[in-house]
């Protein structure tokens, strides 16, 4: 990739030739019909019925009826300019049972993938993002080994049957969220709480994406291959040592942790010395598969934390929840870490998350400094807003666009200062089931009318679509209508 010279002054950011613009959705949070053409559910079906798991009880059984409509929305996608769509596929509905390939879920996919094609659109996909099927979870999910080597084969089913027109492939999105909010936390899907499950899905969720990659690269699937890492920008709160080893730590287990097995074939020695008695099994080889090489890293960025040592596991100073790169993550983990994260000072979206452009440079620089020869995409930068229809049947969304306006600078100094960044993608193109937020997080570039299903670009999905035509934009901000 061509690389931008050095800020010669110019009022216009340029970005290199070839870098990528997109936005994003996944499969449980847009198609709805999970049991259509043969479908299974996956282990969200029971966890979001489960009381108290999702916000007013919002369940995903419909969300945007992308499965019945994704034409018009490649047509829109067309119409916008859109230049390359992310979306994952769904475990469930490719193999209801997590094994046995049903052939109308696989065509579903093959048809998205024509029209994108056809619209000129370039194809992003992620293979699994948190939709494990019910029957794997039935038998321990992430938990048992086995459910690595499953992965492996249903990666390889999209890849010998996608793989010719995909152009960017993941292999799944953010290890972290996973394990941490689905087996420590219990925030997210199957509900576990249990540092010791969280340790061991990690490694066998790692282990699953080196499967993977070794099945790509053993196919005759074109494209590249990577992995998606949830990120936050983890800042200590002062100066002195304790709270700044505490930010390393955070650091360390929420980002080191997952990638360092895969760049450098190796747990980061810290963490594994301080869970030391909770360490999973890591069998001989396992590193090696785990380090099968990528050809780039996706980065989710949406806002920081700011840290200090706890270390009688006391949060008196600090909120009651973190905000990490995924949103909550809740104060018990914590104490494990022995630190506490300070209250947001900055801009707040809809549901509480901290705005912080900066930190998006901080983290591609970090990924640069301890990962040097590795390309970076962001595969997700967002903002949630409570978005309406006004009268005049436009969304006016002037703090997004400020808020993708100040990040994509950001993204753009990162550049300047050496940083091998490839693309860029919005979280998300349409709004969508937000997980445990339900349909109370509005992160799209696109407005869904929950009661019509009616779409209605945003203000800032013209404006992004008209950066990704210039490949570029302007340092000062002009708001669209």
């Amino acid at each position: 990739m061509t690389r931008v010279p050095r800020d010669s002054g110019s009022n216009f950011a340029a970005f290199p030739q070839g870098f990528a613009w997109g936005a994003a959705t996944s499969a449980q949070q847009v198609e709805g019909s999970l049991l259509a053409d043969g479908a299974g559910h996956s282990m969200w079906h029971g966890f979001a019925r489960t009381p108290g798991n999702i916000a007013s009880g919002q369940l995903q059984d419909v969300a945007c009826d992308h499965y019945r409509r994704h034409r018009d929305d490649v047509a829109l996608m067309k119409r916008l300019g859109l230049p390359s769509y992310q979306f994952s596929t769904s475990w469930a509905r490719v193999m209801p049972d997590g094994m046995t390939v049903n052939p109308a879920g696989l065509d579903f996919y093959d048809r998205l993938v024509d029209d994108l094609v056809a619209a000129g659109i370039s194809p992003m996909t992620v293979v699994y993002t948190w939709e494990l099927p019910e029957q794997l979870a039935a038998t321990g999910g992430w938990l048992n080994r086995d459910t690595s080597h499953r992965m492996a084969e249903f990666a390889a089913v999209l890849f010998d049957r996608l793989g010719d027109r995909v152009d960017q492939w993941l292999t799944m999105c953010e290890p972290m969220s996973v394990a941490h909010y689905g087996y420590i936390e219990g925030d997210l899907a199957p509900g576990v709480r249990d540092i010791r499950a969280g340790l061991r899905a990690t490694h066998h969720i790692l282990l699953g994406h080196g499967l993977a990659v070794e099945r790509f690269r053993s196919s005759d699937a074109t494209g590249t291959i990577g992995i998606i890492n949830a990120m936050a920008d983890i800042l200590p709160g002062s100066d002195q040592d304790d709270d700044i080893e505490a930010a390393t730590r955070a650091m360390e287990y929420h980002h080191a942790l997952y990638l360092d097995p895969i760049v450098r074939g190796q747990y980061p020695e810290s963490i594994r010395s301080w869970f030391e008695h909770d360490w999973p099994e890591v069998r001989d080889g396992d590193l090696a598969t785990i380090a099968s090489p990528i050809d780039f890293i996706g980065i989710d960025y949406y806002c920081r934390s700011i840290v200090v040592a706890a270390p009688d596991g006391s949060s008196a100073t600090a909120t009651g929840d973190e905000i990490g790169a995924a949103g909550p993550i809740g104060s018990s983990f914590s104490q494990l870490l022995q630190l506490a994260t300070l209250p947001p000072t900055g801009r707040l979206t809809s549901i509480g998350w901290e705005l912080q452009p900066e930190g998006l440079y901080n983290v591609l620089t970090w990924l640069n400094r301890r990962y040097p020869d590795m390309p970076l995409v962001i595969t997700e930068i967002g903002a949630a807003y409570e978005d309406t229809v006004t009268p005049d049947g436009k969304v006016h969304d002037p703090a997004r666009t400020r808020y993708l306006h100040e990040s994509i600078l950001q993204a753009h100094r990162a550049i300047t200062d050496g940083v091998d960044l490839r693309g860029c993608y919005v979280w998300s193109f349409l709004d969508t089931w937000e997980y445990n937020l339900g349909y109370t997080a509005r992160f799209g570039l696109v407005h869904v009318d929950w009661s019509t299903q009616e779409r209605t670009p945003k203000a800032s999905a013209f404006w992004f679509c008209e950066t990704a035509r210039n490949n570029g934009l302007s340092r000062s901000i002009s708001q669209p209508c």
